[in-house]
């Protein structure tokens, strides 16, 4: 067994030790477990224009909605373009503008924005993206942006047509770039009840966080709703309701554990198994077959003073080999996770080999656990 297969294994078999044998789940505050339903933020998105491009604008043969875009725009400013006058814009480059409104925000504040090319502009570098308005779902406007791009990305090409790319020149941010201009109405303050919903439903972490909130502010305050809810009862006043609030997130919870599951990355070969995983009696026999296919060329020489020619003649030699013999693996009821790792981990197998025998298991029946492959 190589070095690098070794240490592989040995780190692979630490992971897998230090997730077995972890303290048992600590209390995590309620804030960190859920949200209030309701407080959420709203997606904006709008079209616009981003100049001062050095040359590596969209092109006027392939994006249309550019000159359009142009055009509409200067004639706006009282601008007229005679017909028939083909506008080159280079420096100009059409995108399209996102961000998020984050809860409550008020008219004023200012939140980041996201400028992605449209058409086939090179590079938004050096850009200012001019006045867009930023519609939400209900097609109202929200917020309106412009301002200086920064973009991490960068291009540079050649003469020759060589050209190298590092990151995504064609996208940027601009940090701060719009103004909100519109507030989104919510019931926040008008219910008698708070919702709380689980990032992570499941139902243990729900009667357990219902428990707390009644231990200390009280029997019936809060009541499961389902594996994710959880109503409790609120003040009806805004700034109680907020100071309530604010308690609330506070508390600790001891949050159920997780389902048994086996997460594979099938591109690099990477296994993660939680605590929870366990192997009934079972028995696997696993093995590595090698197929070694080898081509040489043969000269055919004929004999003298024959008819025939020298041809050469290609020669295959073909072999199955089955390194280190079957390996038998034979696991006890209830077997937890570490002894499985170790028993791969001596008879000197790779990491793959795991992967192999957890589906095998799985198959048979043996590994009550989910099997997820990303």
């Amino acid at each position: 067994m190589t070095r690098q297969r070794l240490n592989n294994l040995t780190a692979l078999l630490l992971l897998m030790s230090l997730v077995v044998v972890a303290a048992p789940v600590a209390a995590e505050r309620i804030k960190d477990l859920a949200s209030i339903q309701g407080v959420r933020g709203n997606q904006l998105i709008g079209y616009g224009l981003v100049v001062g491009l050095n040359g590596t604008g969209d092109k006027d043969t392939d994006s249309p909605y550019t000159l359009n875009s142009l055009r509409n725009m200067l004639h706006q400013f009282g601008v007229q373009i005679p017909a028939g006058t083909k506008i080159k814009p280079k420096n100009v480059a059409a995108v399209i503008v996102h961000g998020e409104l984050p809860p409550f925000s008020k008219v004023g504040q200012r939140i980041n924005v996201t400028v992605s090319s449209l058409g086939n502009a090179k590079s938004l570098r050096g850009g200012t993206l001019l006045m867009t308005p930023l519609k939400g779902a209900d097609g109202n406007n929200y917020a309106m942006a412009q301002g200086n791009l920064v973009v991490g990305g960068l291009s540079a090409e050649g003469q020759d047509g060589s050209r190298i790319t590092v990151n995504i020149p064609s996208a940027g941010r601009i940090p701060n770039g719009a103004t909100v201009e519109r507030e989104v109405p919510n019931n926040f303050n008008t219910g008698r009840y708070v919702t709380l919903n689980l990032h992570d439903g499941d139902f243990t972490t729900a009667m357990r966080l219902a428990e707390s909130v009644n231990l200390t502010l009280g029997p019936g305050t809060a009541k499961p709703v389902d594996s994710t809810s959880i109503r409790v009862s609120a003040p009806i006043d805004p700034a109680q309701k907020v100071s309530f609030i604010a308690m609330l997130e506070q508390l600790e919870v001891q949050p159920g554990t997780a389902p048994a599951r086996v997460i594979i990355n099938s591109r690099t070969g990477t296994v993660v198994i939680n605590s929870q995983v366990r192997v009934y009696p079972a028995a696997v026999s696993h093995g590595n077959l090698v197929v070694s296919i080898s081509e040489s060329a043969e000269v055919s020489q004929p004999g003298a003073f024959s008819p025939g020619q020298t041809t050469v003649v290609p020669q295959s030699d073909v072999a199955v080999e089955e390194q280190g013999g079957n390996h038998m693996f034979l696991f006890n009821p209830g077997v937890s996770l570490d002894e499985v790792v170790k028993a791969v981990n001596e008879v000197g197998a790779a990491p793959s080999d795991l992967v192999a025998i957890l589906e095998a298991l799985k198959e048979a029946g043996a590994l009550r656990a989910e099997l997820l492959v990303i």
